[in-house]
């Protein structure tokens, strides 16, 4: 007999009957106050790509990250017939383990954003099912499956953010490089036309003296502070290279197969003292 949940939400209470588990995911028939069905799948923690610890919830009986369900196939209150699109993730943080979610925006099938009331039962129910394949013990099942399915476009992923984070690291080095030169010549000239109002005090030498946009006075500021903050910001996109980095290299280990020992090894460890 295949489990059921009942969900009290503000549309009354939905009863999810969960289908048998798939490869990698777990649908789930709903009725009572809902129509349609709800996805749920292992996937990659909000903040950690290369750690499959959490679960994601779908409106409707596909993954809606791989395929798009047609309208006819949404969830749906009973008395209505708006479908609606969305998911939510649920994951856990360390050290407190507490349970967090993050719910995808939810909108109806022709892109309307639906009530409060309607996106409060939505969310009970796609939370409940989530829950419920949390708790499975099958769960660790299904997360080995979805790492293995999601790790191909994830190393793509994490491929190219590398590379552009090390590009904007770059970038901004470029620029802070070519900031300190620019400091140099704002500072000799603001020291020229200070000599120079010296020996003929002028209105217009005067405004290229005091600090308002577009004087040399401001762009000495300018210039003193974009070497530092450009510093700053790229060494912040080397540490996002070097996680992305560190992401795929965890990722890449997790597919390899994992050696098994030979029968004569693990009986020599048995019988070693």
């Amino acid at each position: 007999m295949n489990p059921s949940l009942t969900v009290e939400t503000p549309a009354s209470a939905v009863h999810a009957t969960a289908r048998p588990r798939e490869a990698d995911s777990v649908v789930f028939q709903l009725g009572g106050a809902m129509r349609g069905s709800v996805h749920v799948t292992g996937t990659h923690h909000v903040r950690h790509w290369d750690q499959f610890t959490a679960v994601r919830a779908c409106l409707g009986p596909v993954n809606a990250f791989q395929t798009t369900a047609p309208a006819e196939a949404l969830p749906r209150l009973t008395r209505s017939r708006t479908g609606y699109r969305g998911s939510l993730t649920l994951y856990r943080d360390t050290p407190a383990d507490r349970p967090q979610i993050s719910v995808y925006p939810m909108e109806s099938a022709t892109g309307h954003e639906p009530s409060p009331r309607t996106v409060a039962t939505l969310t009970a129910v796609l939370r409940a099912c989530a829950e419920h394949v949390e708790q499975r013990t099958d769960f660790p099942q299904i997360l080995t499956a979805s790492r293995e399915r999601d790790t191909p476009a994830l190393l793509r992923f994490l491929t190219w953010s590398a590379d552009y984070h090390h590009g904007a690291a770059a970038r901004l080095e470029d620029k802070a490089r070519a900031s300190r030169p620019a400091l140099r010549a704002a500072v000799t000239a603001w020291w020229t036309v200070a000599r120079w109002f010296t020996a003929h005090p002028s209105p217009v030498l005067l405004l290229m003296l005091a600090n308002l946009d577009g004087s040399l006075a401001r762009e000495i500021d300018v210039q003193a502070w974009l070497g530092p903050y450009c510093l700053t910001e790229a060494a912040g996109e080397h540490e996002r290279a070097r996680n992305a980095e560190a992401e795929t290299a965890s990722l890449l280990a997790q597919q390899r197969p994992r050696r098994t020992a030979h029968p004569c090894q693990t009986a020599l460890a048995q019988v070693t003292p």
